[in-house]
């Protein structure tokens, strides 16, 4: 039986990553990439779709388990009746081939062990041709060559690899799962202890860089080490989450792929990089946006691949069973096809939220931004879909509408004196931007119910209103902000968590959104309302796995995540938060 979303933690080299379950079951990995295949799919149905076992054979008293304090190296401890023993995972952060490090070490009396790898390629459907080498078994399946080097004898059976073997008190048994292009020649030999050490070291050595502190200082550091899990250390771009087709509804169709990269969360990256000090990576992100977008942002998609390509095609995958029964599983994202007037407000805002931390506009920013709110300029106020990618029909949203106003406001607030931008421009957009905050004021406000609505003509509220004043559309004392703010606190919260949207009549409702709930922290922050945002934080904080790991949304009934995992978005949105509340920060309304 898989396990549940709760149960994994994640293990990863800045190319790939992978969940490795409380049970010592490696049950989701896509390989090489992030966005491959995946050769591990147990997550999304059981040990026939491809999992990596390695654990106790007999009973198990009890598990524990934690990242060595600030990295990615999970070490997990099972008790059993005659001893303890120690398993300790981690990818490799070198130059060499991706590979996965699993170390069984003997802590206490003799513990017999098992394991069991089965690659399943083609997301858990190809059963891969092996053979056997003088460290272990070689496995092929057309481009891909997976190379198992083992300290135990293994058996070949099925198609599979297994072994039985103890370890006793100080034993040390390596385990290394390397993948090389099946062309080419297989990868040397690690020295697992130097792997081990250099990695740690290099952990150590990112998360020192942090310069900012706050009373959230574990949560705050994982997050960033989560997040660079999530990063592509070649192109710079950050995933959305490390896995496709888990549930935002258990048993329903909502289903997604979220290995990819979107444009909206650019400014949130940005702030939580740059207040936490990663300039670097800050600045890495930035260029990803700018290859990735190209010359005309006409053309612009919403979501790219990390590599900064544009094919998403979305499919069902009806081979695999889902996670828990839900299907479809969902590959690729159709969402990439959409127009959300949105995101170009985001990049406008992330430009500038960049040069105010002191990293210059080049002349290609500067092109780029010329190009955005031109366009800005002609499709403002035309329908889109809106933040959340609902597949209806397009409407003016009123958080779409606000993030136009941010991007041209921006755009006028940088350039009015730059010699190099058309003086007729600026004097249209100035007018432009009083124009599109009446328009809001007056279309995306109802009077009658007496707050902000999700869109033109409707009257539902949507947690996307939050996010009005953390980009200074209006001060979070304004009276309709205000009331706004009261309105999601009365209808939108379940457990003391924010609802992105209504409860649904038929009862098939999502989870809390975790993100939301740290944009209510942020203006309870502007609000002067300091205990309640630090206590919604804390909830929030609370909501993580015991090895500090976000979904993307929380059953409050249930007491379950909801959603791909690890979730970038979440973890986002605890960084910013944490700084925000702990003093002075670069802020998206300024300051």
């Amino acid at each position: 039986m898989t396990s549940m979303i709760q149960d994994y933690a994640i293990i990863g080299d800045g190319h790939s990553c992978a969940l490795v379950a409380r049970t010592g079951s490696i049950d989701f990995l896509c390989w090489p990439r992030f966005d491959s295949d995946a050769c591990f799919a147990a997550l999304l149905g059981d040990e026939r779709h491809g999992c990596w076992l390695i654990s106790p054979s007999g009973y198990v008293a009890e598990t524990t388990r934690r990242y060595r304090p600030d990295t990615a190296t999970l070490e997990t401890e099972h008790v059993t009746e005659t001893g303890r023993v120690r398993v300790t995972d981690l990818m490799p952060w070198h130059d060499g081939a991706t590979a996965i490090v699993r170390l069984v070490e003997g802590v206490d009396g003799e513990v017999e062990m098992a394991t069991s790898l089965r690659l399943r390629f083609g997301n858990g459907q190809i059963v891969p041709w092996a053979q056997a080498h003088e460290r272990g078994l070689i496995f092929e399946s057309g481009p891909d060559r997976v190379t198992l080097d083992a300290a135990v004898a293994l058996e070949k059976n099925a198609d599979d690899a297994t072994a039985r073997f103890s370890v006793g008190k100080h034993d040390k048994l390596a385990f290394v799962l390397s993948h090389s292009p099946s062309t080419a020649p297989a990868p040397p030999v690690l020295d697992v202890d130097a792997v081990i050490q250099a990695t740690d070291k290099a952990w150590k050595g990112w998360i020192g860089r942090l310069k900012s502190k706050c009373g959230w200082g574990a949560s705050l550091r994982r997050s960033l080490i989560t997040l660079r899990l999530l990063t592509d250390r070649d192109s710079g771009g950050i995933a959305a989450a490390a896995t496709f087709g888990l549930p935002e509804i258990p048993g329903g169709p909502a289903n997604w792929d979220y290995r990819y990269c979107w444009l909206r969360d650019s400014t949130f990256m940005l702030t939580a990089l740059l207040n936490a000090g990663f300039h670097e990576e800050a600045q890495r992100w930035r260029d990803w946006i700018l290859r990735a977008i190209g010359g005309r942002p006409t053309s612009m998609q919403i979501v790219y691949r990390l590599d900064g390509s544009r094919r998403l095609d979305e499919y069902e995958f009806g081979a695999l069973p889902g996670y828990q029964g839900s299907v479809p599983v969902r590959i690729g994202n159709a969402a990439s096809g959409q127009v959300q007037l949105d995101v170009f407000g985001e990049l406008l805002d992330s430009f500038d939220v960049l040069a105010r931390a002191g990293i210059e506009r080049s002349p290609r920013v500067v092109e780029l931004e010329t190009a955005i709110v031109e366009h800005l300029e002609r499709i403002w106020d035309q329908p889109s879909a809106d933040i959340w990618e609902n597949r209806n029909d397009p409407q003016r949203y009123t958080y779409s509408q606000v993030m136009a106003w941010v991007g041209v406001t921006r755009f006028v607030a940088a350039h009015a004196d730059d010699e190099r931008i058309d003086r007729a421009l600026i004097a249209r957009l100035k007018t432009l931007s009083e124009v599109i905050h009446r328009t809001v004021c007056e279309r995306g406000y109802s009077t009658e119910r007496g707050h902000f609505v999700h869109c033109d003509g409707g009257d539902a509220l949507d947690a996307s209103l939050l996010l009005l004043p953390l980009v200074g559309f209006l001060p979070a004392d304004d009276p309709r902000i205000a009331d706004t703010i009261a309105a999601i606190e009365q209808n939108l919260m379940e457990g003391g968590l924010v609802r992105r949207k209504p409860l649904q009549p038929d009862g098939h409702d999502e989870g809390a959104f975790i993100a939301c709930s740290c944009w209510l922290a942020d203006c309870y922050k502007m609000q002067g309302r300091d205990e309640e945002a630090a206590t919604l934080l804390e909830r929030v904080i609370g909501l993580a796995n015991d090895v500090g790991l976000l979904s993307e949304e929380y059953s409050v009934r249930n007491r379950s995540p909801l959603g791909n995992i690890p979730q970038a978005l979440s973890h986002l949105g605890l960084i910013n938060t944490a700084l925000f509340l702990s003093g002075p920060v670069l802020q998206r309304a300024g300051g």
